[in-house]
């Protein structure tokens, strides 16, 4: 420490972090449904898939229990099976890529950019294969992908596109709000997500075929009723991937009201983490992981937000060193790093998830396509160079400027920081 008694953040918070929010009107639509007893109906979600897919703008939108099960289903649904390739990137979470082994599938990593934190579209091309099926573009921390790169590149190779938009409800890229512009999204939301329902998931699309693929994978209840396309229903009764993979009733009650007031909440969001950061303009060896603001991309409710680190512009001040010097000033949610890079992992190299004989992400590859140390440097890397920031749900200027004002004190002082 720089040799302090008292911390720069001084005043109490109060609800500046709490979420999700919970109202007396979440409360009393997760009650009705609770005293109906209809926790595994299909009403309530079915009128908050219509909610949201007019909110998103999609046809179509299908309730799951969990944003991994609507990933699993979205894959599926573009037809992806045995021997088939997807790219992703390495620095995300493991629901990204890793459903594709059930279906028989494997994962090529791509990297990512040092700047966004997403899929690198020039990293993209050389590693589609005439085995890629599909590219699943992570809106990382809510900062949309380049997607007009990452679309060319996928008409070129004729290659579906999956956002994976966890992180990014309600972000826009270039105008368009993520989740409308790949052939198909799904949509994480767990309790801590921007958009929050407790558990759960949604997947979204313009396709009518994806979407009944979807729904006869896992949600064999209503095939008789939303099942139009004949060659679908004629295996209708049964779920085809032996998944039930429904939206709990109790999930679709409290989504429907966090999305009622989600616009305003998000918009609140938006406004008190740009006021942070504009704060911290020209601050020394930290960046914002934040679109331009006149580029028409937006961040969304801003869901995992990190800043960049630039340690030579601190005379090589370890991550680790400036993280734990921001905490002592009294800002608890600054840490380095974020999620590590998947293609290290023993699961993507070594482990026979089904007893195949060989390493799973391997076992049905017509090549090996295992990527050592080294291959990805900036997934790699990214661990020394960003840093999780505080997560304002409320515009509060006075608080927000004790914390951006601990950050600017820790970089201005740097050369006092013990390594």
């Amino acid at each position: 420490m720089m040799g302090k008694k008292d911390t720069v953040v001084t005043l109490d918070p109060g609800d500046i972090f709490t979420w999700p929010i919970i109202t007396k009107e979440t409360e009393d639509a997760v009650l009705e449904v609770l005293r109906a007893g209809k926790m595994s109906a299909r009403d309530v979600t079915k009128e908050f898939e219509k909610e949201f897919a007019a909110w998103l703008g999609t046809k179509y939108a299908l309730g799951h229990s969990s944003g991994t099960a609507a990933l699993h289903a979205a894959m599926f649904g573009l037809g992806i099976g045995h021997g088939d390739e997807i790219i992703c990137p390495s620095m995300t979470y493991w629901a990204s890529c890793l459903p594709v082994f059930s279906l028989g599938g494997t994962v090529v990593f791509a990297d990512i950019d040092p700047e966004t934190l997403c899929i690198d579209p020039e990293d993209i091309e050389h590693r589609i294969t005439d085995r890629t099926k599909a590219i699943v573009v992570v809106h990382y921390g809510g900062y949309p992908a380049d997607m007009d790169c990452i679309l060319d590149i996928a008409g070129r190779r004729s290659v579906k596109v999956i956002e994976d938009c966890s992180h990014s409800h309600g972000s826009l890229y270039k105008g368009r709000i993520t989740g409308t512009i790949g052939d198909v999204s799904a949509f994480s939301l767990m309790s801590q997500k921007s958009l929050p329902a407790g558990e759960g998931g949604i997947l979204c699309t313009n396709d009518q075929r994806i979407f009944e693929l979807a729904m006869a994978f896992g949600h064999y209840a209503r095939h008789k009723t939303d099942l139009q396309l004949e060659d679908i229903k004629a295996g209708a009764g049964l779920p085809w991937g032996g998944f039930k993979y429904r939206m709990h009733q109790l999930s679709s009650a409290v989504a429907r009201e966090q999305l009622k007031r989600y616009p305003e909440r998000m918009a609140e969001i938006d406004r008190a983490m740009n006021y942070f950061w504009d704060l911290l303009e020209g601050t020394p060896g930290i960046r914002p992981i934040r679109p331009p603001k006149d580029s028409g991309s937006t961040m969304g409710g801003w869901y995992a937000a990190h800043g960049r680190y630039l340690t030579e512009e601190l005379d090589g001040l370890p991550i680790s060193s400036f993280c734990g010097e921001v905490r002592a000033e009294g800002v608890d949610d600054c840490h380095p790093g974020c999620n590590f890079a998947l293609h290290l992992h023993p699961l993507l190299n070594e482990i026979d998830v089904f007893n195949e004989g060989k390493p799973t992400i391997i076992a049905n590859a017509s090549q090996d396509v295992r990527q050592p140390k080294g291959s990805l440097p900036v997934s790699e890397s990214v661990q020394e160079r960003v840093f999780s920031i505080p997560w304002f749900k409320h515009y509060e200027p006075r608080i927000i400027k004790e914390y951006a004002a601990a950050f600017r004190k820790v970089a201005g002082n740097y050369s006092q920081v013990p390594v």
